[in-house]
């Protein structure tokens, strides 16, 4: 993500509208915040639950690519994870209404496909489960998409996939190559593409004779800056958009390398996740190049000052990260 982020993101003028799922009566809006709604942070992003939401119209070309059993149901099921990933996915302050690009994104798919959005919050793995099982429609929540998980997963892009370090403050490491990150102490989360990034790193390393890098896994958020302020690691390697509104909002650490989720020579992207072949990956990403074209895209992602990580066009199962 561009510095213009960082910059903007530290103005106490800047407030984002978050989007509320607790509520369903609440009217379309252009993306700005309720009244008597509040910023905090220094990051500006507000955090309150009583705000309006984006909303758009139904699509009935698009609607009408829906599988018939999703669409006899009435409902979308949509799987996200909270309280880890602001701006992406977190809890608002009363601590139970989920806010952020995500859960934005999912409340406008079901618009445009005309189905009651159903919000689901679960763990990472749980995600894939429910998946799996078909107790889920459609994960939007920061998946990258991988040739590996095309096995049993479409892939509806969304957004590009960007990672970013993080060091506390008064560090003067920087992260440029796989060389920059030899014989350091680097905290990820297991399981996620960053895992599989600096696992590559590493292994880079080691063939080109220099130290390996000492990875360590932590599931809790809470766990990994406890362990940056601490100094059992030297960096955190996370997705960008998290890492950036951590570094705005707490003010205690900075990004001290932004990479692409795909490493060097390939771009990565974020995309909604369905199970394979059941019939979604179309119109999902009809749903999201029509919020494309009527706008309601560029709100959610100027809304949490995603801009740089915006894509043109939805893409049905583009090049993934290799195996």
């Amino acid at each position: 993500m561009s510095r213009r982020f960082y910059l903007r993101a530290l103005s106490a003028s800047v407030c984002f509208t978050a989007l509320v799922l607790s509520s369903c009566a609440n009217p379309p809006d252009a993306g700005h915040p309720a009244a008597g709604s509040r910023a905090s942070g220094a990051s500006g992003i507000n955090k309150d639950a009583g705000q309006r939401r984006l909303r758009t119209e139904r699509v009935a070309a698009i609607a009408a690519q829906v599988p018939r059993s999703v669409r006899d149901r009435g409902t979308l099921e949509i799987v996200t994870f909270a309280g880890l990933a602001p701006p992406l996915s977190f809890y608002a302050t009363d601590n139970r209404t989920v806010i952020g690009m995500e859960p934005d994104l999912g409340l406008l798919v079901a618009d445009v496909l005309g189905l009651e959005p159903r919000l689901h919050t679960v763990s990472w793995e749980n995600m894939f489960v429910g998946l799996d099982s078909g107790k889920y429609d459609v994960a939007i929540a920061n998946i990258t998409d991988t040739e590996e998980r095309k096995v049993k997963y479409d892939f509806a892009s969304y957004r590009q996939d960007k990672v970013a370090f993080e060091a506390m403050k008064g560090s003067n490491l920087r992260v440029r190559t796989p060389r920059d990150v030899a014989g350091l102490t680097v905290a990820v989360h297991p399981g996620t593409n960053q895992e599989k990034l600096i696992t590559r790193w590493s292994a880079e390393n080691e063939e080109a004779g220099r130290k390996p890098t000492d990875i360590k896994f932590y599931q809790a958020q809470s766990d990994v800056y406890l362990a940056l302020r601490s100094g059992r690691v030297d960096l955190y390697l996370g997705s960008n958009p998290s890492v950036a509104y951590h570094v705005a909002d707490a003010g205690q650490t900075k990004v001290v390398g932004v990479y692409s989720g795909g490493g060097s020579g390939q771009q990565g992207w974020i995309a909604a996740t369905t199970r394979k072949d059941n019939g979604l990956a179309t119109p999902l990403a009809g749903a999201i190049n029509a919020l494309i074209a009527n706008g309601a895209y560029g709100k959610a992602v100027e809304r949490w000052h995603l801009e740089d990580e915006a894509v043109r066009r939805s893409r049905i199962n583009p090049p993934g990260l290799p195996q």
